[in-house]
């Protein structure tokens, strides 16, 4: 077996591409949430970064402060942020809907900076460790593959899969979906329309919230980390086509390992490769791989 493939190490494509999925698994499940909120409400949600920060800091201080570990953290963490969730579309975003969608925009926008701004005051910018859940990984000729990040790509992957079959293949689903397009008929049916636009929000929350716990033992722990991500998620949901469950899917893990090959290939021009798709993807196809044009 050859030890590299176009000039290079197969162990650095390997590394790469187990990055770049790590990083799409990520960029899937937060762009899956945006997606969900865009493509159901019609609000772009500007706090979806300080939410997944909220996860993170939620699932460090479940361990840090009752003693729960990260497998407590995956299931109350999410929970307790799609709830906060809840929280803000009921008490404050509910009220935009009936208004030009860049109110909605800016609440979110605000909301995240004041999220962002308490945790930075009280925890400061350097970031808290977690500590690694699964320890080892599977030894292989080719590279050594963590197993903790091997579970955040086949977890990230399963609840992806888990979401489009809840919106796009459940009565549940059906009814979030037709509440949202025609809200007067599905009342006549006897369907609470703001309980299900609630629940569409939660449940965009909560994967960002979930995203937040699955990142917390591979980076730092800090209050800029959702602001650090929430640009590319946006042009990961641009390219897969706004309010696309699968194009934000598709692009997400699509757009990580070719970020992920990139670095090895023109390390320069990882930190631009993902806008540089988006731009051509506009270019070609303005409504995104998988959208389509209102």
């Amino acid at each position: 077996m050859p030890d590299t493939l176009f000039g290079f190490p197969l162990a650095a494509i390997a590394g790469q591409v187990l990055v770049g999925m790590i990083n799409g698994s990520l960029y899937s499940l937060m762009s899956l949430g945006l997606a969900i909120i865009f493509g159901l409400l019609r609000v772009v949600n500007f706090a979806h970064g300080a939410q997944y920060m909220l996860g993170a800091f939620v699932a460090w201080g479940l361990l840090e402060y009752l003693g729960l570990n990260y497998w407590w953290a995956l299931v109350l963490a999410p929970l307790l942020v799609g709830l906060s969730g809840v929280a803000l579309e009921r008490t404050l975003l509910r009220r935009l809907y009936h208004v030009d969608h860049v109110y909605a925009l800016l609440l979110t926008f605000g909301f995240a900076l004041i999220l962002e701004g308490v945790f930075r005051y009280k925890f400061g910018a350097t970031g808290q460790p977690y500590p690694n859940p699964i320890a080892g990984g599977l030894d292989t000729p080719m590279a050594f593959f963590p197993w903790y990040r091997l579970w955040v790509i086949a977890a990230s992957m399963g609840m992806c899969i888990l979401t489009w079959f809840v919106i796009e293949r459940t009565k549940l689903g059906s009814y979030l979906r037709a509440a949202t397009e025609n809200p007067n008929l599905v009342r006549t049916f006897g369907v609470r329309v703001p309980r299900m636009l609630m629940l569409t929000y939660g449940l965009g929350v909560a994967l960002a919230g979930f995203s937040g716990v699955m990142a917390a033992p591979i980076y730092q722990v800090n209050p800029l980390m959702g602001s650090q991500l929430i640009i590319v998620v946006f042009a990961v949901v641009v390219i897969g086509g706004m309010g696309s469950i699968m194009g934000a899917i598709v692009a997400g893990f699509g757009l990580g390992v070719i970020e992920g090959i990139t670095k090895l290939v023109y390390p320069d021009g990882a930190g631009m490769v993902v806008f540089v798709v988006m731009l051509i993807v506009l270019a070609v196809r303005p409504q995104g791989l998988f959208g389509s044009l209102r």
